[in-house]
């Protein structure tokens, strides 16, 4: 893949990924205003990327995220505090019915600098941690604003529900990235990161293990005598990593960690 044409799949890198719409489209029925308007009247909602998803796993239950302004916000910086919600909502469609069965306030989870949020989605895949316990997911996905330093990236958090609480029991934790360094023309360097979660079947402190397939690819780029531009991929190397429970967390070494941006 040309250069050119790596840099342009870059920037759509987070439109694309898996195939998803906007996590903020199942929204469209009011249920986050609501929350929100309910729980934090006095606060400036980040509309476009508040989050909501029914949970198929329970029925009638649905999870919400309100990503709230934290402070002040401009063009270039911007901090969100964020609210998680577990809602049960009534049979009969009732709106006024529905009820919180858990939440998480999470002050300043998110920070928006040379690197942008593009979305937030909820992930409702199995993740069956325990005969009692089972987790979602909460995936950010970050656009970056450089030509000549693209990048682009997903990460993911766990969270639990217990009682009237939630609980994030994995960090946030980079599963895809693309990223590099070029001279906008040709000559640079790019690196591919690809990452599979799964639930193992082995436990630590009654919790299934977390298992973290990763795959990543490196290229570079280099301009040829004869002015044409080549890019060679060097083989992917593979790599596998087993997150334990340690009672409240899953330990996650710090290469597996998103990186601060």
């Amino acid at each position: 893949m040309r250069p050119l044409r790596r840099a342009a799949f870059l920037a759509l890198f987070l439109l694309g990924l898996s195939g998803a719409a906007p996590s903020h489209a199942a929204c469209e029925s009011g249920l986050a205003e609501r929350m929100h308007a309910k729980l934090y009247p006095k606060r400036q909602l980040d509309e476009a990327l508040a989050a909501c998803k029914p949970w198929p796993a329970y029925p009638g239950r649905s999870i919400v995220v309100l990503p709230l302004i934290h402070g002040t916000a401009d063009e270039y910086r911007k901090t969100l505090d964020l609210e998680v919600l577990v809602i049960q909502r009534p049979d009969n469609g009732n709106t006024e019915r529905d009820a919180v069965l858990a939440r998480l306030y999470q002050p300043e989870a998110l920070e928006e600098d040379a690197v942008r949020i593009q979305d937030i989605r909820i992930d409702t895949a199995r993740y069956v941690l325990s005969p009692e316990a089972r987790a979602f997911g909460l995936r950010v996905r970050y656009n970056g604003a450089s030509r000549a330093n693209p990048y682009a990236a997903e990460t993911l958090r766990l969270y639990v529900p217990q009682g009237a609480r939630l609980r994030q029991v994995l960090d946030e934790v980079e599963i895809d990235r693309d990223s590099g360094e070029w001279d906008t023309q040709c000559n640079g360097r790019f690196e591919q990161l690809r990452t599979l979660l799964s639930v193992a079947r082995t436990r630590s402190e009654g919790f299934a293990d977390l298992t973290l397939s990763r795959n990543l690819t490196q290229s570079r780029a280099q301009t040829q005598d004869d002015g044409r531009c080549n890019e060679k991929a060097r083989p992917p190397q593979y790599s596998t990593a087993v997150l334990h429970y340690d009672g409240e967390h899953y330990r996650v070494p710090k290469s597996l960690r998103a990186p601060s941006r």
